[in-house]
């Protein structure tokens, strides 16, 4: 079959793509900037690519029209704190549209389980866009999911932070809301399993694990799983904003993602039927083995996709190709140059750079501007990187966004994503002569900005010195 895969850069979307192809399909991916599509070569030279944003006005010439079914997992939640459900909608809106000019027969839809009568602005989103969906020229699947538990997933790292750091917790009181999780591996199999199954079309399904829990008891037993304890206490004076500051400064989470987040577990999300799973005949997975699986696959470095590397985890959420030239006027910057030895080996040392490998110098620096960056509402250093030694361009890297990452051309191009009176490049280059070029560039705004740069040249003098030195190490 020839599939449309939307959201193709998404924690969902990275990890349906391999399973699509290995079961045998044609793949085009929709996604809004084709560099940022985070796959290998041996993957993208299996796949087509076109570049579409579905909150712009259609393009007719964009699709083919031989199109047999289509993937809708786009979402927006994580953009905005106020107008994401327009968003969703413009966005479903013009998918419809894209969809009336091919002869696509089914189109898949993962939303949220929505069987309360109050929803959250989040879920209310999820089903209008399914309603939105089901007005289009196609046969509609929906799967309406718990939250998904697996390596990468924004649920699984939220419960995997608050766990690990706070052994003593103080909670709001929707922590003893109940919910239904499910595994990521479930997911993909429900999704992969619907498709061009004619007994699914026109409905919508409830998917979600075998075990009902409070949040509070998915913080317990996660913490049983890892082999220690934790004590968990709610008190009912938190607010919905306090409880946001509260995940935002635990947890990796952007303040934006924690504020709907909040918003949306003060509701229960738990299957009314599991209709989908006798029509299959499958069994799904136990929350304490959701946790399993997804420690394997970090324990052995086969992290496929992460939440963190989408672009709202950080400061833009589009136009950022625009900062892929470095400015040569108007800027400060900081020079290092260094022979090397042996290329191989120092490349392999700049790719990687940050996460749990650090900064190579001055670490505990890092982490305090990293801090300092989340108290005053940036990204801070909690993100890290998904993949230990390897990069894309788009990833997440600590407080920094991967602008090009050209492994051949030798060339690592970072942007800041902290907080700034200004706009930081820092790139990474080795030349033909094997000459380690190491360049952080400053374009600072108005007198503030220079006043922040000449204040902490003295630390750069140190830092980038001695980066550059271990970088250089083989």
């Amino acid at each position: 079959m020839k599939i449309l895969l939307t959201g193709a850069n998404g924690y969902i979307g990275m990890r349906l793509l391999p399973q699509l192809l290995d079961n045998g399909h044609e793949v085009i991916c929709a996604v809004r900037d084709a560099e940022r599509l985070s796959i290998d070569d041996a993957l993208r030279s299996k796949i087509s690519i076109v570049e579409i944003d579905f909150l712009k006005r259609v393009d007719s010439e964009k699709l083919s029209r031989d199109i047999d079914a289509a993937y809708f997992l786009i979402h927006s939640m994580s953009s905005s704190t106020t107008d994401f459900d327009e968003q969703e909608a413009i966005t479903a809106r013009n998918f419809n549209a894209y969809m009336a000019q091919t002869g696509v027969k089914q189109v898949i839809y993962l939303s949220g389980i929505v069987n309360q009568d109050n929803l959250s602005k989040h879920l209310w989103s999820r089903k209008n866009v399914e309603s939105i969906l089901y007005e289009g020229p196609f046969e509609l699947t929906v799967l309406r999911a718990g939250i998904i538990v697996g390596s990468g997933s924004s649920s699984f790292e939220i419960i995997r932070d608050l766990a690990e750091k706070l052994p003593l917790m103080i909670t709001p009181k929707w922590v003893l809301t109940k919910t239904q999780p499910i595994a990521i591996r479930d997911v993909i199999f429900f999704l992969t399993s619907i498709l061009g199954n004619e007994k699914t079309y026109g409905q919508s399904f409830d998917i979600a694990g075998p075990d009902v829990l409070t949040y509070k008891q998915m913080l317990e037993q996660y913490a049983k799983a890892r082999g220690f304890k934790n004590w968990i206490f709610t008190v009912p004076i938190m607010t919905p904003k306090l409880s946001s500051y509260w995940l935002y400064f635990v947890t990796s989470t952007s303040y934006k993602l924690a504020l709907n987040l909040v918003d949306s577990m003060k509701v229960e999300v738990v299957a009314n039927d599991n209709r989908l799973e006798q029509l299959l005949n499958i069994k799904t997975h136990t929350y304490a083995e959701a946790i399993d699986m997804a420690f394997k696959k970090i324990e052995q470095n086969l992290v496929v996709s992460s939440w963190k590397d989408s672009m709202v985890s950080g400061r833009f959420t589009k136009d950022l190709e625009k900062y892929i030239q470095v400015p040569k006027y108007g800027v400060l910057k900081d020079e290092q140059k260094r022979k090397v030895s042996n290329s191989s080996a120092v490349l392999e040392n700049i790719w990687k750079i940050g996460g749990e490998t650090g900064w190579y110098y001055g670490n505990w620096l890092w982490k305090i501007r990293g801090f300092l960056d989340q108290i005053w509402g940036g990204v801070g250093i909690r993100r890290g990187r998904t993949h230990p030694d390897k990069i894309f361009p788009g990833d997440a890297l600590d407080f920094w966004r991967v602008l090009l990452a050209d492994k051949k051309g030798k060339r690592l191009l970072l942007f800041a994503e902290m907080k700034l009176p200004g706009e930081a490049w820092l790139e990474f280059k080795i030349d033909e002569d094997n000459i380690l070029h190491q360049t952080a560039t400053f374009r600072p705004r108005g007198l503030r900005g220079r006043l922040y740069w000449y204040s902490i040249v003295p630390l750069h003098y140190f830092i980038f010195r001695g980066m550059i030195r271990n970088i250089a190490k083989t």
